[in-house]
Formats: C-alpha cells, sequence, structure tokens
C-alpha cells in the first residue's frame, strides 16, 4: 500500500509561509480533507485552518474543483483511485509550542498545523519529505519520526505508521544546539534553539539523563545491574528528542509519545559557572521541572490516558473529567522526582511543593469549580483565562497535584502501599492504555485494602478542603503559617511595570470590598478621610512601597484611574491572612517519601 506523501518546503521565509504538497496515491470520490482544530495535550479549540491559504487540486494535469464544507473541512471534486495533488501554504508565525513558526532563524511546526487529514485513510502509512531548498545551509532537522531517506543534516523522507504518528511528530529546524545521551538503553536527543554562548549543554544533558534514569525507574524498576531491561520491564519509547525554544520570555511545554516541544525564557538555561545548589525561585529549578513534567507525560497521558481520548476526534473538542490524574498527577511527581533524580534537596522540594498550596489555597475558584469540573471544562475555561478566573475556577494541574499528595499521604498512613505503586499497578492492569476513573478506585482498593470512593468523591468531585495540614504532619512535615505577601492580603493580582495596573480583584478580599476593579491603575495612597493629617498623599509606583506611606493597620485611600476618571477608595486590609510554610526534620517516613537514601 502506497503512503500518504507530504512534502514540506519554505516558501517565504520573510512571510512566515510553509509550502505543503499532499499526494493522495488512492483517493476516494469526492475525497474529503481536513486540518485539525486542536492539537493533543492542549486542550483549546485553536482553528489551525485560519492560517491555510491557496489551496488547490489536480488529478494528472487536469485541476480539480474544490467545495468548502465547513471552517477546517473540504471536499475534492475527484475521481476515485487515480493519484491526487493537493498544494497549499500556512502561514507560521506563532513562536508556541503548539502551532508552527518560520522564519529566516528558525523553523518548527507540528503537523497538526500544516498536515491536512485524508479521511478514510488516516490509518495509512504517512510519508513525509522536508527539502532543504530556499533555507540557510547551515539548519539541520530535529524530529521523532523514523528516517526513511535522510541526509546528514536530517533532510529527506521519514515514515508515520499513521496519522495520528505523524501529527504527534514536531519538526525542528535551524542551526540549533544539539547533545545526545542514553538512558534505559533508550537514545535520548536534546536540541536547544535560541541559546547564548554561555550556556552550559553538557550540564543540561547530565541533569535531564538523571530526571530519564528516575523516571524509568518508577516505572518499571531498576534493571539487574549488567542485565538489560526485561520486556516486561522495558520503557515503552525506543528513542527521544527534546526540543527546546529559549526566546526573552515565555515558558511551556507539550508532551508527544516520542519527543516533547519545550519553550523557556534564555535566562533559564544553565550557564558556564552556575552554583549546582539549586532553590526553588531558580529559572533553571523551573526549566528541570517542565522536562520532568513532559518526560512523565511519556507513560501519564500518551499511552495510560483518559477512555475518553482512546482515538482523538481532531475536529471537535474531546471532553474528559481525568485531566486532575493525567495533568494533576504528572505535576506532583514533576518535583517529586527531581528530588529524587538528586537535582534539588529537601528545602527546594519543600519549597516548591509550599508554592503549590499557596497558590491553591489563594484561590477562591477551589470553593466554586471541582477538580472534575475543571477538567472537562478545560476547554473554555482553563485555557480562555480573563480577571475573574481566579474566582471562579481551580486549575487541574495545581489541585491534581495536591490530590495526589493527599492520596500519598493517605497511603502512607495506612502502611501498606503508595501512590508509586499505585500508579505502576494502574499502568499494568491498564496495558499502557485507556482507563477510567472506576480502574483508579479498583487499584487503590486492591493495594490498600480499604475503600477510597469517599475520599475522591470529596478531593476530586466536590469543593471541600483537602485535609493538607492532617496528612501532611503525620508525614512528618511541619505546617506553619505565616503572613501572607501584601498582594496577598490585599487580594490583588497585578502587573508593575510603569505603574501598578490591577488583573484580578480575588472574591472576598479587602481590595474587592474597597472597590478595586480589573483594568484600574493604582495612582497614589492618601490619608483615610477625617485623619486631619495635612499631606496630600504620596505617588505610589510599586506595592512594595505602600508600608512606607501608610500605617497598614490602619484604613487609607487609593486614588486610581478607572476610564480615565480619578477614584478615591477606602481600603482597609483584612487581618489573618496567611500563606503556608513547610518544613521537616530528617526521619524515615520523610525518606521513604522522598526516597533520599538511595542518594
Amino acid at each position: 500500500m502506497q503512503a500518504i506523501h507530504y512534502q514540506i518546503s519554505a516558501h517565504d521565509l520573510h512571510a512566515h509561509l510553509f509550502d505543503i504538497t499532499l499526494n493522495i496515491p488512492s483517493p476516494a470520490a469526492q475525497q474529503v480533507v481536513s486540518l485539525p482544530v486542536w492539537i493533543a495535550g492542549s486542550y483549546l479549540v485553536r482553528e489551525f485552518a485560519k492560517h491555510l491559504q491557496n489551496l488547490s487540486a489536480r488529478q494528472g494535469k487536469k485541476a480539480v474543483a474544490i467545495t468548502q464544507l465547513d471552517k477546517n473541512s473540504w471536499q475534492i471534486d475527484c475521481q476515485a483511485g487515480k493519484p491526487l495533488s493537493l498544494n497549499y501554504q500556512v502561514y507560521a508565525f506563532d513562536n508556541s509550542v503548539r502551532t508552527a513558526w518560520l522564519d529566516a532563524q528558525r523553523g518548527f511546526f507540528n503537523g497538526t498545523s500544516l498536515c491536512l487529514r485524508v479521511h478514510g485513510q488516516e490509518d495509512q502509512p504517512q510519508q513525509l519529505t522536508l527539502s532543504k531548498d530556499g533555507l540557510p545551509a547551515d539548519w539541520q532537522v530535529a524530529t521523532a519520526l523514523r528516517p526513511e531517506k535522510t541526509t546528514p543534516k536530517g533532510f529527506g523522507s521519514y515514515l508515520a505508521e499513521n496519522y495520528d504518528e505523524l501529527v504527534d511528530s514536531p519538526v525542528e529546524l535551524g542551526a540549533f544546539w544539539s547533545g545526545s545521551f542514553s538512558a534505559g538503553g533508550v537514545e535520548h536527543r536534546f536540541v536547544v534553539a535560541g541559546a547564548c554562548a554561555s550556556f552550559d549543554g553538557a550540564r543540561l544533558l547530565a541533569d535531564t539523563q538523571a530526571i530519564c534514569e528516575a523516571e524509568m525507574t518508577f516505572w518499571h524498576g531498576k534493571p539487574s545491574k549488567g542485565k538489560p531491561r526485561s520486556t516486561k520491564n522495558r520503557p515503552p519509547h525506543d528513542r527521544y528528542v527534546f526540543m527546546l525554544n529559549a526566546v526573552d520570555n515565555s515558558y511551556g511545554g507539550l508532551e508527544h509519545r516520542h519527543s516533547t516541544a519545550l519553550i523557556c525564557k534564555r535566562s533559564d538555561l544553565p550557564r558556564i559557572g552556575q552554583s549546582r545548589n539549586l532553590s526553588a525561585t531558580d529559572g533553571y529549578t523551573n526549566l528541570l521541572g517542565l522536562i520532568c513534567h513532559e518526560y512523565f507525560h511519556t507513560w501519564n497521558v500518551k499511552r495510560l490516558r483518559p477512555a475518553e481520548l482512546t482515538r482523538y476526534d481532531y475536529g471537535r473538542e474531546n471532553y474528559t473529567e481525568l485531566l486532575w490524574f493525567f495533568e494533576g498527577f504528572t505535576s506532583y511527581y514533576d518535583d517529586l522526582l527531581l528530588r529524587r533524580a538528586g537535582l534539588i534537596d529537601n528545602a527546594t522540594y519543600l519549597a516548591l511543593l509550599c508554592k503549590n498550596i499557596n497558590v491553591v489555597q489563594q484561590s477562591p475558584g477551589r470553593l466554586v469549580q471541582t477538580v472534575a469540573q475543571a477538567s472537562f471544562d478545560a476547554w473554555v475555561k482553563y485555557y480562555r483565562q480573563d480577571e475573574n478566573s481566579p474566582n471562579a475556577t481551580i486549575s487541574y494541574y495545581t489541585k491534581g497535584a495536591l490530590v495526589a499528595l493527599c492520596l500519598d499521604m493517605s497511603l502512607r498512613q495506612g502502611g501498606k502501599t503508595n501512590l508509586d505503586a499505585v500508579m505502576r499497578t494502574l499502568w499494568q492492569r491498564c496495558q499502557g492504555g485507556p482507563m477510567t476513573e472506576a480502574d483508579v478506585l479498583a487499584v487503590l482498593q486492591e493495594l490498600s485494602g480499604e475503600s477510597y470512593a469517599e475520599r475522591l468523591a470529596a478531593w476530586v468531585h466536590s469543593t471541600a478542603e483537602l485535609p493538607l495540614q492532617a496528612l501532611l504532619r503525620a508525614q512528618g512535615v511541619d505546617y506553619l503559617e505565616e503572613a501572607a505577601s501584601l498582594a496577598d492580603q490585599l487580594g490583588l493580582k497585578l502587573t508593575e511595570s510603569g505603574g501598578i495596573r490591577i488583573k484580578t480583584v480575588l472574591r472576598g478580599s479587602a481590595a474587592e470590598t474597597a472597590g478595586f476593579a480589573a483594568g484600574d491603575e493604582w495612582l497614589a495612597v492618601l490619608p483615610a478621610a477625617g485623619k486631619g493629617q495635612t499631606a496630600g498623599g504620596w505617588r505610589l509606583n510599586k506595592l512594595d512601597e505602600l508600608p512606607l506611606y501608610v500605617d497598614l493597620t490602619h484604613p487609607f485611600q487609593a486614588l486610581v484611574a478607572r476610564d480615565q476618571r480619578l477614584m478615591h477608595l477606602p481600603v482597609r486590609l483584612t487581618k489573618g491572612v496567611t500563606q503556608v510554610k513547610l518544613s521537616a526534620s530528617p526521619s524515615q517516613q520523610l525518606e521513604a517519601w522522598l526516597e533520599t537514601q538511595k542518594q
């Protein structure tokens, strides 16, 4: 059977246009093609077809008519069985991990942005040819697709088993840095675009290798010394590519079966001579956490996945209530596995965990939306944040991670098992494939000897507070409270570039009571009315200047500009607004959880 064939070339670097020729050896009569509206792992309809232009079709030398059926589908007025060729261009100017980019310095694309789906032939082999024409001489290729016939720099033809594999294999193009290492018998390649001369590539490779080995050990156990892994305990991937784009200011990642696309601040890259001691606030710590998160998805979501996503429907939203498990539990393990890999110490891990707890506890939306609802509503809420989102929604990443923490602490307290064992048993039970919440409950009961139905109902399907304090203290972690930051005491989220601009006013906060609104510019502070002071007030440039100008134990006035109108708002800070601080002394419980005894 002949493969569906896509030829990708640069149409115009400065116009940011890819040129795509799609050859269909044996089309159906009135063949339908479409471009996906979303990309797996990023739960938002992104309408990739808006960037497709100049679609034309030919059979032999004859032009064929095209009818657009809807926003992303076309019907080709062709004869059955006679080779059909389509040609079109795609505008590529989204410098994220989700779509496509092309300029004179770099190229990148996901197949969901460039490759039309041939309806009825999705399960046939799909061939991709990358052309060097029109590209700088020093450019090369990185992709996890299997090469068929390629040049030393990677240009040429690649083969995917089906359309799913084709669009799950992003492609990086450019004069990038490249390195490689082996982990668990699997060859891993790491490419970095946009790095500066101070970039320490050797450290990035060594630290990523430690992460990969820790995760393989987590899922499959340690191999016997000097012996290869058995088939049962072998990782599910035989190759892997990390593609990192370093830019001025961005952060994120998107998982794929044999690769991941990452983006980070250029300043987050490890630098030559940089200290090996990482804190929770270091940019490189965040980058390592991102790498750990996306690699964990190799097992948890790309293979072990929600039953509703057994087969992707690329033309519409694909709903599931299980993102709290697949994204949340991955978020729990990304920082924990950094500790187990020896890349951070106990104090740094607890500081990262503490940060997550505070993010959730300072989100009024946790009392409005359950984490299961947050999963289902990702398509319209999580990826479409506005000024009210923290008041009405909760993140399935952050609260899902705390659900995982509560399960882990509860299981360890019971003394029979832990969440690590649950994850491995789920992998075996579901054979690395579709999974339901019923599977989670069954494995919890099997390993712990008790039902977790009521706890999951409370922690996942209600807005009840999580029992974090009791469970952490039982594990030997002190759960302390201290005064929150000034912004949190006020209940504000803001930006401080050229002045103070209000982004969000949190529900029930001092700022809401005072009458602040999103979009306000906070200009100055003045004495409270009736105080009798002669001072006229103070210009406020940054929020941390506030205690310099007013006594925060007493009311004061804020001068704000809203829609060009000046307004005086009476402010009184709410007492008792706190944040969590975690600490722990060495203990057997702590070592068993963090596995520090293995270091």
